[in-house]
C-alpha cells in the first residue's frame, strides 16, 4: 500500500454489518509487505452455494485453476487469500503450493479440499512458500468473527491505497437479504476481470447455478466495464456465495434465475458490484481523476464497448486528462483506431456538457474555456455520438499520471 490515499477514496466507509454464515479473520505472514496482514481466511460454518468468474488471461495463475476446478461442486465452507505474491507463472511449485494451502485450509475447517477456494494477487513469477501461512490456518479458522470484513478488505490489497467494501440490502419474498462485499485492484485492471479479487457473500438461500447465471451477468456492465491500464491481470478472481441462513426468516426457494422473486436482489448485487468495480478505478495508481467514457449510436452494444475501451485505454486520451487538456482530437483517434463501423462526419464529441465537435468538425460554439473548465474537475464525462444505430455503452477509467509510472517502475524494489 502506498503511503498516500488515493484524491478519490470515498470521503467515508460504508459501515459493513455481519452476514449470517459466514465469519473471517485476518494474519500477517511477512509474504511481501512488513507490519500489515496479508492473509485473510473466510469460514463458512454450513456449507455455502458458490459462483465465480475468472480472468480471460491464457496465462492465468494456479489458484484459479484450483478455483475453476472445485467450482462444479458448488459448495464452500473456505476461502483463503494472499496478498503480495500472486503466484502465477510459477509450475509446479505453483500447484504444489496451492495443494498444500488447501490441505492445510481443509484440515483447519473440517472439510473437503473440493470446498476450498484459493485466490494469490501481488508480484507474478516468484514461487510462494505456502508454508508461511498454511501453519496460521487453524488460528484463523477458530478466532474468525462475523463483524470482520473490512479488516478482510485491508488484508488482501497490494498497491491499493484504501480497502474497498460494500453492502446491499434486497427481499426475496417477505425475507429481508444482505449482500457484503470486499474488492482489491489499483494497476494491471481492465476487463474481462480486471487485478483484481473481490468477494461478494448474501446470506439468501440460493442454489449454485442460479448464482452463476446471476454473477456472470452482473459483471458484464460493472467489473467488465472498468480499466486502469488496460492490462488484464493473471489472477482476477470474482466469488459469490450464499450462506442460505435467511431460510430460517422463510425466504422462499428460488425457482431458477428467471424467478420473478430475484428481481430486487438482482438490482443489489448489480449496484454492489458497479459500487465496488468504481472504487477499484478511483484507487487507480497514481489517478487523480475518474472518466465515464459513454459511447451512444453504435451499431451495436459490443461496439460500443469497443470504441468506449479503445477512448478510456488511449494512453494520449488519459495523459490529456492527467493534463486538464481538452484535447478531443485524441478522442477521435482513439474512435478511429477502435476498429468498429464510424462515420467521421456524424461523429459528435462531448466533454461533461461541452460540445466540442459535431459533423465531423469542431463545434462552431466551441469554447476552450469551456472544455477546460471541464477537465479541471475530479470526475470527468466523455460522450461520443457514433451516429450509426442504436448501441450503447459507459465504461469507466482514470487519468494517466507520472505516479502511475513511478509506482510500477518500482513495484518489485
Amino acid at each position: 500500500m502506498s503511503g498516500s490515499v488515493s484524491p478519490l477514496a470515498p470521503k467515508t466507509f460504508a459501515e459493513i454489518p455481519p452476514l449470517r454464515g459466514v465469519r473471517m479473520a485476518t494474519a500477517a505472514a511477512g509474504i511481501k509487505y512488513k507490519g500489515r496482514t496479508d492473509v485473510l481466511m473466510m469460514v463458512f460454518d454450513a456449507p455455502a452455494a458458490v459462483a465465480g468468474v475468472f480472468t480471460t488471461s491464457k496465462c492465468p495463475s494456479a489458484p484459479v485453476d484450483f478455483c475453476k476446478a472445485n467450482l462444479g461442486g458448488g459448495t464452500a465452507r473456505a476461502v483463503v487469500v494472499n496478498s503480495g505474491n500472486a503466484n502465477a507463472f510459477t509450475g509446479r511449485k505453483g500447484r504444489e503450493s496451492t495443494a498444500m494451502t488447501a490441505a492445510a485450509a481443509a484440515r483447519a475447517v473440517g472439510c473437503g479440499e473440493g470446498e476450498v477456494f484459493l485466490a494469490s494477487t501481488g508480484v507474478i513469477g516468484e514461487p510462494l512458500d505456502a508454508t508461511k501461512f498454511s501453519g496460521v490456518l487453524d488460528g484463523l479458522a477458530v478466532s474468525a468473527r462475523e463483524d470482520f470484513w473490512f479488516e478482510a478488505a485491508k488484508a488482501i490489497m497490494t498497491t491499493d491505497t484504501y480497502p474497498k467494501v460494500a453492502t446491499r440490502t434486497a427481499r426475496i419474498g417477505d425475507a429481508a437479504v444482505r449482500i457484503n462485499g470486499i474488492a482489491k485492484g489499483a494497476g494491471m485492471i481492465a476487463p474481462d476481470m480486471a487485478t483484481m479479487l473481490s468477494f461478494v457473500v448474501t446470506d439468501a438461500d440460493i442454489p449454485a447455478a442460479t448464482l452463476q447465471v446471476l454473477l456472470s451477468e452482473a459483471v458484464k456492465p460493472t467489473f467488465n466495464s472498468v480499466t486502469v491500464d488496460s492490462d488484464t491481470s493473471t489472477s482476477d478472481t470474482l466469488m459469490l456465495f450464499a450462506t442460505g441462513a435467511a431460510r430460517a426468516d422463510g425466504q422462499p426457494p428460488v425457482n431458477g434465475p428467471a424467478d420473478p422473486a430475484l428481481a430486487e436482489f438482482r438490482t443489489a448485487l448489480n449496484d454492489l458490484l458497479k459500487d465496488l468495480a468504481l472504487q477499484v478505478v478511483r484507487d487507480g495508481e497514481g489517478a487523480r481523476k475518474m472518466v465515464a467514457v459513454t459511447v451512444e449510436g453504435a451499431e451495436s452494444a459490443a461496439a460500443a464497448k469497443r470504441i468506449a475501451l479503445s477512448i478510456a485505454n488511449s494512453p494520449l486520451v488519459k495523459t490529456a486528462v492527467a493534463g486538464e487538456d481538452a484535447n478531443w482530437g485524441r478522442v477521435v483517434m482513439a474512435v478511429g483506431k477502435s476498429g468498429e463501423m464510424a462515420d467521421r462526419d456524424r461523429l459528435a464529441i462531448w466533454f461533461g456538457d461541452v460540445r466540442v465537435a459535431v459533423d465531423g468538425e469542431r463545434d462552431p460554439a466551441y469554447s476552450e474555456d469551456a472544455a477546460s473548465a471541464v477537465m479541471k474537475a475530479e470526475d470527468i464525462e466523455i460522450r461520443v455520438e457514433i451516429g450509426l444505430g442504436t448501441g450503447r455503452a459507459t465504461v469507466w477509467t482514470c487519468d494517466l499520471t507520472k505516479e502511475y509510472v513511478e509506482i510500477n517502475g518500482d513495484y518489485r524494489s
